[in-house]
């Protein structure tokens, strides 16, 4: 059986064992005090971040309104067929207008061959922009030759796209659908220039005027221009509206 410790040996063992438990404490306290000094030492950013962007966030039946519709075939062919004629062209954005004007997939027009500008350019329908390219390289080219030993090199119009009714009813024009054209007037290569207002005024530039009026009834489905009515005594209309007949007044 092992007696107790006596009173001389309990004092001498904490005379030893007491250095060494300040020690310890004393190492402790260092560490404890280093890594407050290392956390107060961190610096904070002078701004808050910017939260990064949350990317397109629209609803999808959103983005598919945002979108155009992609081009028919049909449309696909007309382009490939402007190109092939020379006629230079750009894409342009669909047009939707208040009161059911309409264009889905409209072309600007600068020229109607290589050698022949449209000016202004015209913003169209690709199927009236064939036809005026056809009519004005085939008719309109033999008529010039025919009658002024020239080249048409410009043809000026007045409006191709514009959203607004026939006259002062409310059906609406063909050109609310961007499937008109009116020409004021011609530039040929000999430099003359003829003003469709000069179809009354006789010789060479009526004549010439007149035939390709009578010319373009069956390219375009509505010929109209002087004599027709009073908003019509300065240029020439055509459209390419669908009918059982042409209309050419």
């Amino acid at each position: 059986m092992d007696l107790p410790p006596s009173a001389p040996e309990r004092k001498t063992f904490l005379c030893r064992a007491l250095p060494r438990l300040l020690l310890l404490l004393i190492f402790h306290a260092s560490l404890f005090a280093i890594d407050f000094a290392a956390a107060g030492s961190v610096q904070l950013p002078d701004q808050a971040p910017i939260p990064q962007p949350r990317g397109d966030v629209l609803p999808k039946a959103a983005k598919e309104r945002q979108e155009q519709a992609p081009l028919s075939s049909a449309e696909k062919a007309c382009r490939k067929e402007l190109r092939t004629l020379g006629v230079e062209f750009t894409d342009a954005s669909n047009v939707t207008a208040d009161g059911g004007c309409s264009l889905p997939h409209p072309i600007e027009v600068t020229k109607l061959s290589k050698r022949m500008r449209l000016e202004p350019p015209a913003l169209l329908e690709c199927s009236t922009a064939l036809a005026a390219a056809r009519f004005f390289q085939s008719e309109g080219k033999a008529l010039a030759r025919k009658h002024f030993e020239a080249d048409i090199e410009t043809v000026q119009q007045a409006s191709g796209y514009v959203c607004r009714p026939i006259g002062d009813g409310k059906d609406l024009s063909q050109h609310a659908f961007g499937k008109a054209l009116d020409v004021s007037g011609l530039v040929f290569s000999d430099k003359q220039e003829i003003k469709v207002g000069q179809y009354g005024d006789g010789g060479k530039p009526a004549a010439f005027l007149k035939a390709l009026r009578a010319a373009a009834c069956g390219p375009f489905s509505t010929v109209l221009g002087p004599g027709t009515n009073a908003d019509h005594e300065d240029h020439f209309h055509f459209d390419t509206k669908k009918r059982r007949k042409a209309y050419c007044r």
